[in-house]
């Protein structure tokens, strides 16, 4: 009797932490998706312009990514360290305040040298092998996009404090809104309605810059005046820098930033490659990402989970919770993977036709591309989503430089040249780089999760 007690304690104990977990998680997978909606909705209108202008713009997001996934896990180093002052402190309000600041500064330090840089993205593709033609229509967009991400960096520190009190549904108000904003601003100015200016890529870039700004002063207008909020003055004396927090946010961040960063430039060598292959190749394989970069924000949003709630438990030195609070977001997220999964294998015309006309012949080598591509997405959802959960665990324990070498090691010592080898020296053409792309990311999925047994083991021993 004790042991079914004890047994059926601990069964209560699991299904609260999920309970917790997913409560906080839904906000968050929610607000993940509201924002790639932003350039999804985009890359819609877009396709309905034709392969070339999707090829173009597969191009340009994926360089703008590139840069902006760096900068964003710079300033996502914001979310654990907040989660661990609020586990040892509920109420650390001075704590808090210096590290949303810092937040907010990093955010414009990083985005200097990264506009600068954005701003020669034609010269950039070119020099990477691509079509001058198809770098120069690339250009088209990025002069008009980069723009947004000086207030989206911003939306994600604030958006981090709100994640990091548990509060993470104001977020997905505020995204809801540029959603149905930014929809409405793509179709007048890429497809020209209501007698706006057709201005295709460049009406891209200008919906989703004037969205993000709406993102980021949607949440500061609320930060600033909600009572729950307004106490903490996050935006107050803005203008004061605090040396040693900035310094304890990039040594966590810069790590964390690498780490995105290899994964994202992973997927963009196969734009690239892709890109030599033919425009074929490249439109399918917008698509295809697309998609996968859909399913792909759930387990991002329960590796959130994760660093919050393992963080919190770490902050308050209770490691049983540590544990559990990693294991159920794990578990959530890949689960939700191998459903995703499923769906790619069972309904690919379904989502190919979202991007595509399927009903056109002109359209047809690009679609039964796409579909392939899908197929052999789904053999990596399960090792994606477990990857991104891991790391999220492991950011719980402010764990960043470890999993930073795993990454590494996985995407460009595995991934990146076993995709090459099999696209271009035994003639697999994009179905190769595709293989190559799941072999990495199983690699770091085993890795990171490895490194979280051991290092959990540790703290719960």
């Amino acid at each position: 009797m004790p042991q079914a007690i004890t047994r059926n304690k601990r069964t209560q104990i699991w299904l609260t932490e999920l309970r917790a977990s997913l409560r906080l998680g839904w906000p968050l997978i929610l607000t993940n998706l509201a924002q790639i909606a932003l350039l999804t909705t985009d890359l819609i209108y877009i396709g309905r312009l034709g392969a070339e202008e999707l090829a173009a713009a597969s191009l340009s997001i994926s360089l703008y990514h590139t840069f902006m996934i760096f900068s964003l896990g710079l300033v996502s180093a914001t979310i654990p360290m907040l989660a661990t002052v609020l586990g040892r402190r509920r109420h650390a309000v001075r704590e808090v305040r210096r590290t949303v600041r810092q937040g907010l500064w990093t955010s414009v330090l990083i985005c200097i040298p990264v506009w600068l840089i954005l701003w020669q993205a034609e010269a950039i593709l070119v020099a990477m092998g691509q079509d001058p033609a198809m770098a120069a229509r690339a250009i088209e967009l990025m002069r008009t996009l980069q723009w947004a991400l000086l207030p989206y960096l911003g939306y994600i520190v604030l958006r981090s404090f709100l994640a990091a009190m548990e509060q993470p549904a104001w977020t997905l108000i505020v995204a809801g809104a540029a959603i149905a904003f930014n929809a409405m601003a793509g179709w007048l100015l890429i497809l020209g309605n209501w007698g706006f200016p057709a201005m295709g890529l460049a009406g891209a870039g200008i919906a989703s810059t004037a969205s993000s700004v709406l993102m980021f002063a949607g949440l500061a207008l609320l930060l600033s005046r909600n009572k729950r909020f307004r106490r903490y003055h996050l935006l107050g004396r803005f203008w004061q820098v605090d040396l040693r927090r900035l310094a304890e946010l990039w040594r966590l961040g810069i790590p964390i930033a690498i780490t995105f960063t290899l994964e994202t430039l992973v997927f963009y060598a196969a734009v690239m490659l892709m890109g030599m292959l033919g425009t074929t190749e490249l439109a399918a394989h917008a698509i295809a990402m697309q998609i996968v970069t859909i399913t792909f924000m759930v387990p991002l949003g329960f590796g959130q989970v994760a660093t919050i709630r393992v963080g919190r438990a770490a902050g308050r030195g209770q490691w049983h919770d540590v544990r559990r609070a990693g294991w159920a977001s794990y578990a959530m997220g890949v689960g939700f993977m191998a459903i995703a999964a499923l769906c790619l294998w069972l309904a690919p015309l379904t989502l190919i036709g979202l991007f595509l006309d399927v009903s056109l012949p002109s359209n047809a080598p690009v679609i039964a591309m796409a579909v392939q591509f899908l197929a052999l997405a789904a053999l990596f959802q399960l090792a994606d989503g477990a990857q991104a959960v891991a790391a999220g665990m492991l950011r719980g324990l402010h764990d960043t430089r470890a999993p930073m070498v795993l990454a590494a090691l996985g995407y460009w010592g595995l991934g990146v040249p076993a995709g090459a080898f099999m696209a271009f020296i035994l003639g697999w053409g994009g179905p190769g780089i595709w293989i190559g792309l799941a072999t990495g990311l199983t690699v770091v999925a085993v890795l990171l999760t490895l490194r979280w047994m051991h290092r959990s083991r540790i703290k719960h021993s």
